[in-house]
């Protein structure tokens, strides 16, 4: 056998056992995979995620300093963070395209920002946490960050709000900070407010039988 088959076949048989490793056998093993039904509740989980919001975040680039992929215990601290009650598995992206994994976490992970036991601050730091996280602290968080997290590196959206007269009915969604002009409020747009909508629909803690057990709700909600 001639030297340039020797390279071609090793060139050939490189290609098709990175293709089998690295295509064939993750389909067989997670390309198959659908919802899970909890038949005691009647429900199915994930559902896809169609909130116009999600949109914004993507255009934003929201997923260059945030993740939304929560590791277990042996691969990181994230639940201990109060990010998520359990680590994240495949069959929470199935509908997700594309799935917003994120690479880099200059700002906290969001895979559960909407749930009431995600918090932003050491899990031993109880003291600093802060009120609810509703539309109204995001909206204001969005606008100023440093606004509500002192030590933020947040760059501000403020192209996201507008500056209205005042008039005899406050507008929705007025945050409670000064304009530039004292007749004047600024008011999240419609872009703001979505999504803000998106983030606290996020909500990955249904548990899933791959997951393994998860964190315990009272701890994660320790004031």
């Amino acid at each position: 056998m001639s030297r340039s088959s020797n390279l071609f076949g090793g060139i050939f048989g490189t290609f098709a056992v990175s293709c089998i490793a690295l295509i064939l056998v993750p389909q067989t093993q997670i390309g198959g995979i659908k919802e899970h039904e909890n038949p005691d509740e009647g429900t199915r989980y994930p559902v896809w995620n169609s909130r116009p919001g999600r949109d914004i975040y993507v255009r934003e680039g929201c997923y260059y300093c945030h993740t939304q992929q929560i590791r277990d215990p042996q691969n990181g601290s994230d639940i201990g963070r109060g990010w998520g009650t359990r680590r994240t598995v495949a069959r929470d992206y199935i509908f997700e395209n594309p799935p917003l994994l994120g690479s880099t976490r200059l700002g906290p992970d969001l895979t559960n920002a909407g749930n009431k036991s995600w918090r932003n601050e050491p899990a031993d730091d109880y003291i600093a946490r802060p009120p609810k996280r509703d539309r109204a602290w995001h909206l204001l968080h969005l606008y100023n960050p440093r606004a509500v997290v002192a030590e933020s590196i947040m760059p501000p959206y403020r192209y996201l709000f507008e500056e209205q007269k005042r008039g005899g009915q406050p507008p929705e969604n007025v945050l409670p900070i000064a304009a530039r002009k004292a007749d004047h409020v600024v008011v999240a747009t419609a872009e703001a407010v979505q999504l803000v909508d998106y983030l606290l629909s996020l909500d990955r803690t249904s548990p899933l039988p791959e997951a393994g057990a998860a964190k315990p709700a009272a701890v994660a909600e320790k004031k």
